[in-house]
């Protein structure tokens, strides 16, 4: 299966840390943080890996190279432009059409969620989109579902009073999603474009957005403090991903 983890933000909330290295590119015990999103979608089945770039995609290449060395194969897309999170994928279209689901992950979301429960749930649900979500009250997104996983509300960065007009739900937006091929043919056509402001929104009357409440680990990294949490929780042995060193 084919999967699209996104690397191409600067980061700049994690100001000086990121001035020279790519988010992504963060160590985490000893190892850049991708190293453990690519080894975890490689264990779930996710063989073919996109990672969409634009600051410093030269660390990465020399880094990654081919993929091979993680048991992956690794296509490389530069944006000159940044294209959002939509326009990411609308830009690698060809790369991830293929008759099977695909996976597209931030590239500051470590999880160690258990990936083909999720394509299984989403396979069994018929779902345009499934998304991973975890319970977060005052999140930067508001999630309604049903008691059958399906979303019936999605908002992104909502105001005080969009939160009081909306059901009261604990649910987030966890940053990873699986997609039918299908998904594709309802991009925007406009860029820059992100897939929570701009696309899952209007899936809800589809019927075919659903969410999968996380059962697992999951750090974003977006302030120093987190990374250090993240840093600490792999080191306890918090994290169940089994990141081997490169054959």
């Amino acid at each position: 299966m084919k999967a699209l983890i996104l690397c191409a933000g600067y980061g700049t909330r994690l100001g000086s840390l990121t001035r020279e290295t790519p988010k992504p590119l963060l160590e985490v015990a000893g190892r850049p943080l991708l190293e453990y999103l690519i080894q975890h979608a490689a264990a779930h089945g996710f063989n073919q890996i996109a990672l969409n770039l634009h600051f410093r995609d030269d660390l990465f290449r020399h880094h990654f190279g081919s993929g091979a060395a993680w048991g992956v194969q690794l296509h490389y897309a530069f944006e000159p432009v940044l294209l959002g999170t939509a326009g990411a994928v609308r830009n690698l279209s060809p790369f991830l059409h293929s008759p099977e689901p695909f996976l597209v992950q931030y590239g500051d979301v470590l999880t160690d969620q258990d990936l083909t429960a999720l394509v299984r749930f989403h396979r069994e649900k018929q779902a345009l989109a499934t998304l991973l979500l975890h319970q977060r009250p005052h999140s930067n997104s508001a999630v309604a579902i049903d008691p059958h996983g399906r979303i019936v509300g999605f908002l992104e960065r909502p105001t005080d009073q969009q939160r009081q007009d909306f059901p009261a739900t604990p649910w987030a937006n966890s940053g990873l999603a699986v997609f039918a091929p299908e998904f594709l043919e309802v991009l925007p056509t406009h860029v820059p474009s992100d897939l929570p402001r701009d696309v899952f929104p209007g899936l809800v009357p589809t019927r075919r957005l659903y969410g999968f409440p996380l059962t697992g680990y999951r750090c974003a990294v977006d302030s120093p403090e987190r990374l250090e949490q993240l840093r600490a929780a792999v080191r306890q042995g918090q994290v169940r991903i089994a990141c081997t060193p490169p054959s």
